[in-house]
């Protein structure tokens, strides 16, 4: 039997556009509040925020967040390139602004290490470009809140006429003039990603590319601390193979380690490990996470201090860190095109954590979240904080469980975050000034314990897809091999190419009955199915297109034993050589051979069935191809008088077929070669015979 398809009504595409487009281009009263309230989420849950049963937990975990935000940030800073005010700044603008703007309750967006690193990364190759010194143990720049550009900022000054900053500027001037181009043209990567709806990108970032790029990174991000905990001075390595030529670097200069550093570092590494691992075991039983960082901070800064460890034993220390906010001060262009190609990858990651995270924290705790206004809030989280020398930021997944274990419920915790990092600019940031680097290094490898750990994963992983652990393994070492940018591009086109081989070469499989019933599955697969007789069903797991086409002809081809166009060049040889030999009047070969020995010679088997099934089951879509790969089987099929049943085609793949004239002009036979199951066309051909 043949369904009946529905009648599609046709639609006046050029109409639906220009009514899209009066609809957007009007402006009513409504309409702009619906706007305004849409852009700024906060205005829809705050009016509703039930004080009595939420404050509590958001002052707590915003409390948390922010003991754990400033030494994070101080301790990020060393990745970026860049001192610590920066940081804080970073931190106490991301935190607000995405209260105003994220819908989602849980997230918590500030400084990213991942995020951090590739700032720096940029940051470190336009100073090297520039003339730079990349030894950040130059003398710590004045303490009197503001960014004085004189010889103690860097002993180099750069003119920078050509990239649009016509006065002289200092080391530290030029980083953070990159750092917040970069960032903004980040920002507008992502608003104008929002704008177009092309949130669609971070699908090809699936989760072993994620999980690569990742853990590939934090080998990067260790490698870059390394330096700082045994306290050699090494310069920053810049380009492709950051790794091993740091690590090489690091080898050569192991000789000139600082004692108080290792053994400073050693003694912080043991401590906040311990801590960590004592929080895993007995978080069920703590209300809020151990202040492990800020203990370690506050502990190791009085020892500096006292112990006076920068001038006895030559430790190095952050320097200075200025109270109060710079002016703000807009991005320079010139910069913003030295850096566009840049931001692209550090603009898509930024996003997709964000989003992956909120989705998470929308799925566990029942409510949803808009990541197209998601991409506008991390968009505007770079775009509005670079005029307030910030750099990029992303949602953490550390700080985001953290947030989420402590009775978050709203993004208010955020704003108590930013009050906690806001008492640290205005009043406390001098007192770090004897905090050793060593110290930070250790904060920024201990919070890479949880990338780090995938490695104890790969066998899992291996057991659950191999192909996936191939991505993940590729990801990885791109990433920390050659460069983090190169690594993500890596990464995501060969799980691409992996999709492409996978369909290139599906599996495909001869099918049998299951016994008594109308059921037919994989006769290599399963026991006890008997095959029907005259009758070959074949399966296809794939889409059929242009480049998996030739496979889908041999891999037939080989499960039938028979190849259509050999058995016709056969036949027709044969019959060529059998007139030749009766218009001679002879009837027996030049071989000896009489005409019926000849016959078996040249005529293969007996062909042992007369109908070839195909399941379309698995076939998701044709291109033109594919219609003209099952018309060509269909045309080589019948010269041999077996005849093709197609069965299970989707309504697409029937459209295909009949655009293409597969069922002929008028679909007359289409009954005849078209069925909705297998057993259909099975029963078809039993009656036919």
């Amino acid at each position: 039997f043949l369904m009946e398809r529905k009648t599609r009504v046709k639609i006046n595409r050029k109409e639906v556009v220009l009514a899209k487009l009066r609809k957007s281009c009007s402006c009513t009263p409504k309409k702009l509040k619906n706007f305004v309230m849409d852009f700024l989420p906060v205005l829809q849950w705050l009016p509703k925020y039930q004080c009595k049963e939420y404050i509590w937990g958001d002052i707590m975990s915003g409390l948390v967040i922010g003991i754990i935000l400033v030494p994070q940030a101080i301790a990020y800073s060393l990745l970026a390139g860049l001192k610590p005010i920066y940081s804080l700044y970073t931190s106490f603008f991301a935190n607000i602004i995405y209260f105003l703007m994220g819908t989602s309750r849980h997230v918590s967006v500030g400084i990213f290490s991942l995020i951090s690193l590739m700032v720096g990364q940029v940051v470190d190759r336009e100073l090297l470009l520039a003339g730079f010194d990349l030894n950040d143990d130059a003398p710590p720049a004045l303490g009197d809140g503001s960014l004085q550009n004189d010889s103690q900022s860097n002993t180099t000054a750069f003119n920078l006429t050509i990239a649009g900053m016509n006065a002289e500027c200092g080391k530290e001037c030029y980083a953070i003039g990159i750092a917040t181009a970069l960032t903004f043209v980040a920002g507008v990567y992502q608003v104008l990603m929002g704008i177009f709806r092309l949130g669609f990108v971070s699908m090809y970032l699936s989760e072993s590319v994620l999980d690569g790029f990742a853990t590939g990174a934090s080998l990067t991000i260790l490698t870059a601390q390394v330096k700082y905990l045994i306290g050699i001075k090494i310069p920053r390595s810049q380009g492709h193979g950051m790794l091993v030529i740091t690590w090489i670097n690091i080898l050569r200069n192991i000789s000139q380690a600082n004692l108080c550093d290792v053994i400073t570092s050693a003694i912080c590494i043991v401590v906040l490990v311990t801590a960590k691992e004592l929080g895993d075991r007995y978080k069920h039983k703590l209300k809020f996470p151990l202040p492990t960082e800020l203990v370690v901070i506050v502990v190791a800064t009085l020892v500096s201090h006292y112990g006076k460890l920068n001038e006895v034993y030559a430790s190095s220390v952050s320097g200075a860190i200025p109270t109060g906010f710079i002016p703000p001060k807009v991005p320079h262009f010139n910069l913003m095109l030295r850096v566009a190609v840049d931001a692209l990858p550090l603009a898509i990651v930024s996003f997709v954590f964000t989003v992956s995270l909120s989705e998470m924290c929308a799925k566990k705790y029942a409510y949803t979240i808009r990541a197209n206004q998601e991409m506008f809030a991390v968009g505007f989280c770079n775009i509005i904080p670079s005029f307030f020398h910030s750099f990029a930021t992303s949602a953490a997944l550390a700080k985001t469980l953290v947030k989420t274990s402590t009775g978050c419920q709203t993004q208010v915790s955020g704003v108590i975050s930013a009050m906690v990092v806001l008492l640290v600019l205005l009043f406390l940031a001098p007192l770090f000034y004897s905090l050793q680097k060593c110290v930070l290094a250790c904060i920024i490898i201990v919070s890479l314990r949880g990338a780090l750990r995938k490695f104890r994963d790969v066998p899992a992983r291996y057991h659950v897809n191999k192909v996936d652990t191939l991505v993940w393994v590729v990801t990885m070492t791109a990433s920390a091999l050659i460069s983090t940018e190169i690594g993500l591009l890596v990464g995501i086109v060969f799980s691409m190419l992996c999709i492409i081989v996978r369909t290139q070469r599906p599996r495909t499989a001869l099918l049998g009955q299951i016994q008594d019933t109308s059921f037919y599955e994989d006769d290599l697969e399963y026991e006890n199915l008997s095959s029907v007789p005259k009758v070959k069903i074949f399966r296809f797991e794939a889409p059929l297109y242009y480049a998996n086409r030739n496979y889908f002809l041999k891999s037939l081809y080989r499960l039938t034993n028979l190849d259509p166009n050999l058995e016709a060049a056969r036949r027709k040889k044969y019959e060529k050589k059998e007139k030749q030999h009766l218009k001679k009047g002879d009837h027996t070969t030049a071989n000896g051979l009489g005409i019926r020995e000849t016959t078996l010679q040249l005529v293969p088997k007996q062909i042992d069935f007369q109908v070839l099934v195909v399941d379309c089951s698995s076939i998701s879509f044709l291109d033109t191809t594919g219609v003209n790969t099952l018309k060509e089987i269909l045309k080589d099929y019948k010269d041999l008088n077996i005849s093709v049943l197609l069965a299970c085609c989707n309504p697409s793949v029937i459209d295909s077929l009949k655009r293409g004239g597969y069922f002929g002009k008028d679909f007359g036979s289409m009954q005849e070669m078209l069925f909705y199951s297998i057993h259909n066309a099975v029963q078809f051909a039993k009656d036919q015979k």
